[in-house]
């Protein structure tokens, strides 16, 4: 038996998502309800192979519903969210109006999803702004390997975490700029965003801040430890999709580069691309479409005694956003609910290996470009990519004979069974519609 899933904010760049990811890692829906604004009713949303209309949100019973996710505005979510929970539904929120109230915990599974139980105090769950969830799937596992004590930040966020009124004049901008006869004056930003970068997201506050530097530090707080001091300088850039991060950490204890690289290697929902070479590293157009966090360019800051510096990359739409909200989702059903195989990670006993196997050979093709006359093993070996990062459980011995048929050994390798980041197609999607 599935769960009977809402989705309020079905036409928005993250609602889309949310329908997006459930569908792709295969969430047990029993029945499932689009919702939009009352303008918007009527919408056509895609839902894997099936088209959904969207509903009146403002008419709409939440009785009955497991699970409502929520991907409105503030003030909607201020009028609706208490309505969906007193009717039973628990509310899995991406807005900012729960994230800071003791009574609801605020989630990253890979982080700290034994505070799901506390949802129970209202039957709401609050999901983290998007500059917050990557930064802290990193922080976790090097602190509790070594105490955090400090992070200075600067973030590069793309204009699609302003919605698609940011996107869309970031493209008018663009096209403004080519063509001279047009004239595009900044409305969504205060300044323009084409060919520039704005150090200003969100209002200012009265110590200078941004609202949104200030919640990267509260955030940070409540999910991983009080202890930690943030300090944020948030930038808008250019870029469509994905969110990037320049992070200097300070630690209570030393913690050698090499050792924090092979940590990060380990930890759930990362991928660690790090050479030190051109292009050894990841950027957000790489991103785009895929569940991981990435991480590069880890090196020891000489400034500190116990500092290191770090490069982290993720789509704000999905880690950011709608993955997070879905993955909570899955833990809510892990451990609470129990319907179905909403388990997080994610649980699929059935599987085909060799689906897996088509799957996984698909994301290395496009991954990876190996030098000529050296076979892609040899030069996933030389690179010490963590394969194991990528998905799980996996067939490896069949992937690399399949990206390597003329190889006579390969290493034993065993079938993974500790899943990070869910097996998916690499399908980039395009978002500037």
């Amino acid at each position: 038996m599935g769960y009977r899933v809402v989705v309020a904010g079905a036409t928005g760049n993250v609602g889309r998502e949310i329908l997006n990811i459930l569908n792709e890692r295969q969430f047990p829906v029993g029945d499932i309800a689009a919702l939009a604004s009352r303008t918007s009713t009527g919408t056509q949303v895609s839902f894997g192979d099936k088209t959904l209309t969207t509903r009146d949100l403002d008419t709409f019973d939440f009785a009955g519903w497991d699970i409502a996710l929520f991907a409105i505005g503030s003030d909607a979510t201020r009028a609706y969210a208490p309505r969906a929970a007193a009717a039973g539904c628990i509310v899995i929120d991406n807005s900012s109006v729960y994230r800071y109230d003791p009574d609801v915990p605020l989630i990253v599974p890979e982080v700290n999803a034994d505070v799901i139980t506390g949802y129970a105090k209202k039957n709401i769950i609050a999901n983290p702004n998007c500059s917050t969830a990557q930064m802290v799937v990193a922080l976790k596992p090097l602190h509790d390997r070594a105490r955090i004590k400090r992070v200075v930040v600067s973030t590069y966020q793309s204009v699609s975490g302003a919605g698609k009124d940011g996107m869309d004049e970031l493209w008018e901008q663009t096209k403004a700029i080519y063509n001279p006869i047009q004239e595009f004056k900044p409305k969504k930003f205060p300044k323009q965003i084409a060919f520039n970068v704005i150090p200003h997201i969100d209002n200012f506050m009265a110590d200078g801040s941004t609202r949104e530097e200030w919640k990267m530090a509260a955030e940070t707080k409540k999910i991983i430890t009080p202890s930690i001091r943030v300090t944020a300088t948030c930038v808008r850039v250019p870029v469509y999709v994905g969110h990037s991060e320049a992070v200097n950490i300070e630690f209570e204890q030393f913690l050698d580069e090499d050792e924090a690289r092979e940590i990060l290697h380990q930890a759930p929902g990362i991928i660690v691309i790090d050479r030190r070479e051109d292009g050894g590293y990841i950027t957000p157009n790489e991103c785009v479409g895929d569940h991981a966090t990435f991480i590069s360019r880890i090196r020891q800051d000489s400034t500190i005694d116990n500092g290191l510096n770090l490069w982290c990359v993720s789509d704000n739409l999905r880690k950011g956003a709608a993955l997070n909200a879905v993955q909570i989702a899955e833990t809510l059903g892990a451990r609470i609910l129990k319907k179905g195989c909403a388990a997080w990670p994610v649980c699929k006993p059935e599987r085909n290996s060799s689906a897996v196997s088509e799957s996984v050979v698909t994301i290395l093709k496009n991954r990876i470009q190996s030098p000529k006359g050296q076979s892609p093993l040899a030069w996933l070996i030389a690179r010490w990519i963590p394969l194991k990062t990528l998905c799980g459980p996996v067939p490896w011995p069949s992937v690399l004979k399949r990206l390597c048929p003329q190889t006579a050994c390969l290493p034993s390798l065993k079938p993974l069974t500790r899943p990070s980041i869910p097996m998916r197609a690499p399908a980039m999607t395009k978002r500037l519609r």
